[in-house]
C-alpha cells in the first residue's frame, strides 16, 4: 500500500515513515500542503495522513480541495488533542477519519487499513430518489435541473438518506454512518443536519420528501 505523509515536523513524519515502511507500507513524505497537494493530485496513492497546520496550504484546505477535485483518495487527518472542533472541521471537508496527536503507531495502521477498506476504487454509481440526484464520485446534487450545493456534511447524509430510500434511517445509525462512531458531541446535530438539508432540497421546492418517524428516525420517498 502507498502512502503519502503530508507532516511539517520532520521527526515526527520521518518516524511515521519509517514505521509504515515496517508494516509493508510504502510511504511518501512531503512537509508542506503545497507540496502535499500536488502529490495527491499526482498519484496514485492508497491513502493520505494529512496534518492540518502545514505551511503553504493548511490541511482542510488540501482536503477541500482534493474532494472538489473530485480525487476520493481516503484521507487520515492528524488533529490537535481534545481538538474536538478540528475534528468536526476534519470530517466537514472530507476527509475519511482523524486521528488526535499525540496518537499510537499502531492505532494509526489500523485506522489506514480500515479506511482504505471501506473506500471502494471503483466509481460510485450515482443516486436518484423521484427527481432528486446525488453522485457521489462527483459530489453534485441536483432537484430537476436546478443544481444544490451541500457541504460534505450534508452532502453525507443525504447520501446516506438515498441509499436508504422508503426505509427509517435511525438517528445512531446516521450519527455512525455520518459523523463516525467516534464522535463524542451532542446527538442532536443530527437534527440540526436535517433541518439545513430541508432549508435546501425540499423547502425551495415545495417538497416534503425528509419525513421524521418520532422516536426512531429519518426517511427519505419521492413525496413530490
Amino acid at each position: 500500500m502507498r502512502v503519502l505523509v503530508v507532516e511539517d515536523e520532520e521527526h515526527l513524519a520521518d518516524a511515521v515513515a519509517r514505521g509504515l515502511s515496517a508494516e509493508g507500507f510504502e510511504a511518501v513524505v512531503v512537509h508542506n500542503g503545497l507540496d502535499g497537494l500536488a502529490r495527491a493530485r499526482e498519484g496514485p496513492f492508497d491513502a493520505v495522513v494529512l496534518d492540518i497546520l502545514l505551511p503553504g496550504m493548511n490541511g482542510y484546505q488540501v482536503c477541500r480541495t482534493l474532494r472538489e477535485e473530485g480525487i476520493w483518495t481516503p484521507i487520515l487527518m492528524l488533529t490537535a488533542k481534545d481538538g474536538e472542533y478540528d475534528e468536526a472541521e476534519a470530517l466537514d471537508t472530507g476527509a475519511d477519519d482523524f486521528l488526535s496527536k499525540p496518537f499510537s503507531f499502531v492505532v494509526l495502521v489500523a485506522r489506514l487499513r480500515a479506511i482504505t477498506r471501506r473506500r471502494a476504487d471503483a466509481r460510485p454509481d450515482p443516486l436518484s430518489v423521484g427527481d432528486l440526484h446525488l453522485d457521489p464520485a462527483t459530489r453534485e446534487c441536483r432537484r430537476g435541473s436546478e443544481a444544490v450545493t451541500l457541504s460534505p456534511r450534508e452532502f453525507s447524509l443525504l447520501e446516506t438518506l438515498m441509499r436508504h430510500a422508503g426505509d427509517v434511517v435511525s438517528k445512531p445509525e446516521l450519527l455512525d454512518r455520518v459523523w463516525g462512531s467516534e464522535f463524542g458531541g451532542d446527538p442532536n446535530v443530527v437534527e440540526v443536519y436535517v433541518g439545513y438539508l430541508r432549508k435546501k432540497i425540499d423547502r425551495p421546492f415545495q417538497r416534503h420528501d425528509i419525513q421524521t418517524v418520532r422516536g426512531v428516525g429519518y426517511r427519505l420517498i419521492a413525496a413530490g
